[in-house]
């Protein structure tokens, strides 16, 4: 019963805001919060419900020269209808002449990719608690028939709590059948990508296991000088765990059952999530309180 109140709650918002016809005047626009490809992100609240959220302001010109308006329309539509606490909420949009405006979420501590940056790398304990909720994610998206395609430290932004939130499906499609399109970013590209072969959901699963391993170890397990071998790297699965720093032989366990060639024999999400690395050192709440 509580699940169906909450998605009917969740329909009349939606429906709310669909009715509501948004424009700038009913914001007030604060601080930039970050640029992107297309344009930046503002600090905004909400006037009449003093809500605070984050405003992406997109030029079209700029969408229309790199003939992306169709891959907006699709992430606009996926991510609008996702409900889920480690992802990213798209409130609504609206348009002028010259921009569109997405309304979304506002993740209060900023970009994992600064974070990890000052850091250089995490514990065991907050890589684990950041995995188990990316899954629990990913478990949600591949049920809805739904693949990020793109998970990597500069698509994923931290809460007000210190949960992690998956904040950019750009690459992300609505799919019932294997895709055989190569997008993504060449570090965290599974080898059925590289090779330009049909994937699945199990290209998430992939992207994962790179980004556990470069929580541990601060840089991507296949990177390379040149992008050819970066591909080479990919495709023979050339895996390799630094002598620093110290990574325990269970989390190098985990990482090398998702780094796995045939896609059909990588570890399952729901699988992950029973993983003694998993269950020993991710905190329940997938909040991680340093």
């Amino acid at each position: 019963m509580a699940i169906a109140a909450e998605q009917e709650k969740a329909s009349s918002e939606v429906s709310a805001a669909e009715k509501k016809r948004w424009t700038l005047n009913d914001f007030d626009i604060g601080k930039p919060l970050g640029r992107g490809k297309f344009g930046h992100v503002y600090l905004a609240r909400e006037k009449r419900s003093n809500h605070i959220v984050a405003l992406k302001v997109l030029f079209k010109s700029q969408l229309q020269q790199s003939q992306v308006e169709h891959q907006l329309r699709r992430e606009v539509e996926i991510q609008s209808h996702l409900r889920h606490p480690n992802i990213l909420r798209l409130y609504g949009y609206f348009y002028d002449q010259k921009r569109v405006y997405l309304i979304l979420e506002y993740a209060a501590k900023g970009e994992l990719y600064k974070e990890l940056q000052k850091c250089r790398y995490f514990s065991e304990r907050r890589a684990a608690t950041y995995v188990a909720s990316l899954a629990r994610a990913l478990i949600y998206c591949h049920g809805k028939h739904v693949i990020h395609r793109d998970i990597k430290p500069e698509n994923l932004l931290i809460g007000a709590q210190g949960e992690l939130k998956i904040a950019d499906f750009g690459w992300s499609v609505h799919t019932f059948n294997r895709r055989r399109t190569m997008c993504g970013t060449l570090d965290y590209l599974p080898p059925e990508m590289v090779e330009s072969v049909e994937h699945d959901a199990s290209v998430d699963i992939w992207s994962l296991g790179v980004l556990c391993y470069e929580f541990l170890y601060g840089v991507p397990p296949f990177e390379a000088k040149e992008h050819s071998d970066t591909y080479r790297r990919i495709v023979q699965v050339d895996l390799k765990f630094p002598p620093k720093p110290i990574v325990s032989s269970s989390a190098k366990d985990l990482i090398s059952q998702m780094l796995v060639k045939d896609s059909s024999q990588r570890l399952p999400l729901h699988k992950l999530l029973e993983h003694p690395w998993i269950v020993q050192n991710a905190d329940p709440s997938g909040v991680y309180r340093g």
